[in-house]
């Protein structure tokens, strides 16, 4: 009979033996249990035991020395004392490997309490640890044995049934760790061998490893991610079958972009919108009354007013707001009339000359700088009107209004039904806001007033370098007809004209003359609501005169915006008249050049 020398299996023919050495050692990983060697055959693993550990083979060679020499001890004990040699071929490091040299008790058993422990006691965890899985390797192979231990088995023809149910016993109940190669006989030895894994990988306290993008679990190292990562990929590709879901998660992550990006845009609209509303007076940070009463505080604040003057100026300008008429502090009057006094006798270079009728210049206050250009071209225009014979009857001698009374009587063209669309561009409120208005709401004033006005858009530059000739031209045009059916025109003529309201992007201006050059050439004079009454009275003076009229020229070379629009009054309205400029303004349009 042959006994397997590396678990005692008692064989009966050759050819068994060779079929359970390839079957239950050959084809297994053998591990060297002293150094880090693996992958051999067990003939190789005994040549490398003995020539590169001579030293540590005593354990080895007694353990053979007891399977061959007690004739009382079984093939089970001897596979219980080679156990010792497959624990470290586990992968388990030993110090050490002893057996106790007792002898063999009654019954021919070696049992776990005989043998004694197989791996010497460290005070390590892990060599702790291995000791209760060796132990627990021998005391499962014990109890294997012993379910065909009996009287049938000690004959020859059990042997083979007993080989059978040996490897059966020992297939069953064995547990293979997920982390390493370590494999097990019982759960609990399992568990506790994971736990040491784990806290192994565990970070410090305080420390933070890197982070799942798929669940948020933080991981002890980069390693531990991959794997952790991979494990999720594993699991959506099996257990949801779906070649789709990275497409699926592909589309979720699109979504999220897109709703941050459009959330980042609305705010960025908000942003510019809020932005606009400050920048045209539509922002409920109060109109004209409010904004004087800041600019006098902040001059109190300041040390530049007394608050005894503050008291008397807001009283003043509440008395003004109450009546409804400017009260007067911005105005200049006679500009007109010093301007053909100077032509009379100066500017020889000058072919011809037209003035517009008498017009008082008004300038913007505290109360409305940077908004109220609109309102005081109006207060310019309606001063004119009233020195002109054909208006002054349709304007029943009213004085000129203040700017909160402008937005009033741009209110009142609204509600008659005057451009329906510009009265829901400010929601239908002037008043108490620092709203910007243009050439429609000067139309819809005038005509509202029962006085014929004309839009003309100069919608885009019709000459050289963003230039307006065909403006020149036109505004030409409009003073030329005061002088119509005269063969030779005079060098300088006053009309009876009111001034133009001229409108560009961001600023209005009113056109009260026009200088037609030697050489053709033409030249506007013009109004500006933002030039001071200082600068403005330099125009009254004989001796400044002459330096001021450059502040109140135009060459075609300073008015290159994109854009110009004009308003031109025409005549006196008549009751139909009226009602059918009313009912076209509902799509107001202007005559477009060119």
């Amino acid at each position: 009979m042959l006994t397997c020398e590396i678990c005692g299996e008692d064989i009966l023919l050759e050819e068994d033996m060779k079929t359970h050495l390839l079957l239950d050692h050959m084809e297994n990983n053998m591990h060297c249990p002293l150094c880090s060697l693996s992958g051999v055959s067990y003939d190789e693993l005994c040549f490398h035991i003995s020539s590169a550990h001579p030293e540590k083979q005593q354990a080895t060679q007694f353990a053979a020395q007891a399977a061959s020499t007690n004739t009382g001890l079984t093939p089970q004990s001897c596979d219980a004392a080679s156990e010792v040699t497959r624990a470290g071929a586990s992968g388990v490091t030993t110090d050490s490997v002893q057996l106790k040299h007792n002898s063999v008790p009654e019954g021919g058993r070696l049992s776990l309490e005989d043998t004694g422990p197989l791996i010497s006691t460290t005070e390590t965890r892990q060599e702790s640890f291995c000791e209760r899985s060796q132990s627990s390797r021998a005391l499962d192979r014990s109890e294997s044995v012993s379910h065909c231990n009996g009287s049938e088995c000690d004959e020859p023809g059990h042997s083979k049934a007993k080989q059978k149910c040996l490897s059966s016993s020992r297939k069953d109940r064995l547990f293979s760790c997920p982390m390493c190669a370590l494999v097990f006989c019982s759960s609990v030895l399992l568990q506790e061998h994971v736990e040491l894994h784990l806290e192994e990988r565990s970070p410090a306290e305080g420390e933070t490893g890197p982070e799942c993008p798929m669940c948020s679990v933080v991981c002890s190292d980069d390693i531990s991610l991959q794997e952790h990562v991979e494990l999720h990929l594993d699991h959506d590709a099996a257990g949801t079958g779906s070649p789709g879901s990275d497409l699926k998660l592909a589309r979720q992550l699109q979504q999220q972009e897109e709703e941050i990006r459009r959330r980042q845009e609305e705010a960025q609209e908000e942003k510019e919108f809020k932005k606009l509303q400050r920048q045209f007076g539509v922002d409920g940070s109060g109109g004209y009354r409010r904004q004087m009463e800041r600019t006098m505080e902040r001059a109190v604040a300041s040390g530049l007013m007394a608050p005894s003057e503050f008291h008397c100026k807001r009283a003043e300008m509440m008395e003004s707001l109450a009546s409804g008429v400017d009260d007067g502090r911005t105005r200049t009057r006679g500009v007109v009339r010093a301007l053909y006094e100077y032509y009379q006798t100066e500017c020889r270079d000058c072919a011809h000359v037209w003035l517009s009728a008498d017009t008082d210049h008004y300038c913007s206050s505290e109360g409305d700088k940077g908004w109220g250009c609109g309102y005081r071209n109006i207060q310019m225009l309606l001063s004119s009107l009233h020195n002109i014979d054909t208006f002054s009857p349709v304007l029943q001698d009213r004085a000129v209004p203040s700017i909160p009374q402008v937005q009033s009587m741009i209110e009142e063209a609204w509600k008659e039904g005057l451009d329906p669309q510009g009265a829901s561009h400010f929601n239908q409120q002037l008043q108490g806001t620092r709203a910007w208005i243009g050439a429609t709401e000067i139309y819809c004033l005038l005509t509202s007033l029962g006085i014929s006005a004309h839009i003309i858009d100069f919608h885009q530059p019709t000459g050289p370098g963003d230039t307006h000739p065909r403006l020149f031209e036109w505004i030409k045009q409009y003073y030329c007809q005061a002088s119509r059916g005269s063969r030779l025109p005079p060098r300088l003529v006053q009309t009876s004209l009111p001034p133009i309201y001229l409108q560009h992007q961001g600023h209005s201006r009113s056109v009260v003359g026009l200088e037609q050059r030697k050489n053709g050439s033409l030249c506007l004079l013009v109004l500006d609501p933002g030039s001071s009454v200082s600068d403005t009275r330099k125009l009254l003076s004989g001796d400044t005169i002459a330096a001021a009229v450059r502040h109140v020229r135009k060459f075609p070379s300073s008015l290159k915006h994109k854009q110009y629009q004009v308003v031109a009054v025409q005549g006196v309205l008549s009751a139909e008249e009226k009602r059918i400029s009313i009912l076209n303004s509902r799509t107001l349009c202007a005559e477009r050049i060119p």
